[in-house]
């Protein structure tokens, strides 16, 4: 199944990828720019709240192990700033208490790396679905 092209026609949105690593960075700006969306990308945990503050994005992807400041700490921080932010924690953690607690500081919804292209556009469609 093909993603979807138009999605960024549709919903436009401001999008913040929050990823320490390259290659997933690479990957997830792929997809999205696919999708019809330029995001801003942060690298560590504190330069993602710092960016946040500057571009106030409607969606966040946030992978949960960075240096700096992890990601459930950024999803709380991210959260008290602007508690109706949608945040897609992405994380090669596929504990589930690790999703459970995103979802108790404010996360929205939990996709496991890796991830298809596929996947990701089905998950930012149901983040926007549920908001």
């Amino acid at each position: 199944p093909k993603i979807d092209t138009d999605m960024g026609v549709r919903h436009p949105l401001r999008i913040l990828v929050a990823e320490d690593n390259v290659v997933n960075q690479k990957l997830a700006l792929r997809i999205l720019q696919q999708m019809g969306y330029r995001a801003d990308l942060a690298s560590n945990g504190v330069e993602a709240v710092e960016i946040f503050r500057r571009t106030d994005p409607d969606v966040v992807t946030m992978d949960i192990t960075m240096p700096h400041m992890d990601g459930i700490e950024c999803v709380e921080r991210i959260v008290a700033i602007k508690p109706n932010i949608l945040i897609l924690v992405i994380s090669a953690l596929a504990d589930k208490a690790t999703a459970v607690e995103a979802m108790e500081k404010g996360a929205n919804g939990f996709l496991n790396k890796p991830f298809s292209d596929r996947q990701l556009n089905d998950a930012l469609e149901e983040l926007l679905g549920n908001a």
